[in-house]
This record gives C-alpha cells, structure tokens and sequence, in this order.
C-alpha cells in the first residue's frame, strides 16, 4: 500500500514523533474539586490515547488565581506535580508523549471559584461570558484589574508551572494564548483598556504574552515550547473588530523569531465554542 503521510514519523521541535496525529487539548473536569490533582482517570484516560504522535493536555491552571473552571487541574503545588508525574508516567509507559498546556482564565473564572474573590483581568470589562462553577454554568462578572506588580507576579508563575511541567514528566509545554482567558484579554482592544505599558496600541497589548513566552523559555528548551493562539470570533466583548487580525499577525510574526516547537492556530467561530 502507499505510504500514508498522517502515520509518517514528524519531528516538532526537539522531539520526535512517530506519527502526526496530535491530540488537540480538552477540558475533561475530572481533576479533584478542591485540591485540584489530577486523579487516576485522567492518567487513564491519556494513556489510552497515548498511540498519537503527540497529546496536548487540557488547560491547566498554572496559580490558584488563575483557577477558573470547575474540577480541572492547576500545576503549582506539590500534590498537583505529583499527581501529573502518574499521568506522563502511564503515557510514557504506552508509548506516548505529552505536552502541558498552561492556562489563566482571567475574567472567565468566578467569585465562586475564588473564595469570593473577584476575577482579575487586563481592565474591569465583564467578558460577557459564561463561567463553569461547581453550581453549574453562571455569568461572568466584573473582573478587578491586575496592578503591574501582579502582572509581573503572573508572569512568574508561568515560569513556575513551566518548571513544574517538566519535574512532572511532560515532554513540553503549550502557552494557553487563545480562546476567552487571560492573555487575549490583554491582546483584546475591548478587553484591555489600559493606559500604561500594557496598554494601548497591539505591540503594547502583546507585551504581556511576549514577557510570558521569555519567561518559560528561561524554564524549558524552545524546542518544546509551544502557543495556542487565534483570532477571536466570539459574541460580547470577544467579538472581531478592525484589530483582530493584526493583532494575531503581529503576535505570530513575533512568535517566529523564538523557534518554538509548534504555534496551534484555532479558528472560533460564534456556533462551535470550543473549551480549552
């Protein structure tokens, strides 16, 4: 028979892989509720997908502050890099690799999420969206903006989940840059409406998501890092406006220059509003 090029071997960055079949990442909610370790079933689970080329893993909050949907997994405590060194262990074990895709939701998480903390977001727009609580799905709320000391903050904690990525066993991790959480509510013009060194014009918007990929290439080898990244075409204040292509070109052509391992492009269109 001829060769069929989906099962040819493909190198991606540092790593090869036996096939190009990628698992695309999925919010499964099957981590513990308050501990937010991922459990038996999720090591399960991506063991028995492990045969692909490569899987990415769902979203993965990388600080309790960027926790925003109910029973999915963080990666900054202790117990959660245990509990996710079952999970590269059982996929390692089958065969298969493994990136961690690192995650904040931003204005997308909820009071209930936080201990009745307010969301924090690059300005104090509602997204206009729906947060997953434990008690079901619910409207988000004004989020509080971040000062630039917790900016700084959350840009080390990338670096943190980062490192805790790689202690757990994961071949690499996916920058979370699309979708409705919080870096593209920094590259959103209606999102973010600052007016310091975040704010502004897109260069200035994407200063966030750039400090964020330098920041975890100090932690993990190019070759292994990857971005999630799309142009936005989502309802309320996710909807397209005259900057949401450039914006995205912008951050791409910069993207370029660090030689990732990957950059995911996602098409969102308003009928199919996919999770992670």
């Amino acid at each position: 028979m001829p060769a069929q090029p989906l099962f040819a071997p493909y190198r991606i960055g540092a790593l090869d892989l036996p096939n190009r079949i990628v698992i695309a990442p999925l919010t499964r909610m099957r981590a513990h509720s308050h501990t937010h370790v991922p459990t038996p079933l999720q090591a399960e689970y991506y063991a028995q997908r492990a045969s692909a080329g490569l899987i990415i893993a769902e979203a993965t909050a990388i600080s309790p502050e960027g926790f925003g949907w109910a029973d999915t997994p963080g990666l900054w405590s202790e117990e959660q890099v245990r509990g996710w060194s079952h999970v590269t262990e059982a996929v390692h074990k089958a065969g298969g690799r493994i990136f961690a895709q690192l995650s904040h939701t931003g204005a997308i998480s909820h009071p209930e999420l936080r201990d009745c903390a307010q969301p924090v977001s690059a300005s104090d727009v509602n997204p206009g969206q729906v947060s997953v609580t434990p008690n079901g799905r619910k409207p988000t709320v004004k989020p509080r903006p971040l000062t630039k000391e917790e900016i700084q903050s959350t840009v080390r904690d990338y670096a943190s989940a980062a490192r805790n990525a790689m202690t757990a066993g994961f071949d690499g991790v996916q920058i979370l840059a699309n979708y409705l959480y919080l870096i593209p509510q920094f590259l959103n013009s209606t999102t973010n409406l600052r007016t310091d060194e975040y704010g502004g014009g897109l260069e200035i918007r994407s200063r966030f998501l750039f400090e964020i990929v330098e920041a975890v290439l100090g932690q993990v080898d190019a070759g292994r890092v990857g971005v999630k990244i799309s142009p936005m075409h989502e309802s309320n204040a996710f909807a397209a406006n005259d900057e949401t292509l450039l914006v995205t070109e912008y951050a791409i052509e910069r993207l370029n220059l660090y030689n990732l391992s990957h950059l995911l492009l996602m098409r969102i269109s308003p009928e199919r509003r996919l999770r992670s």
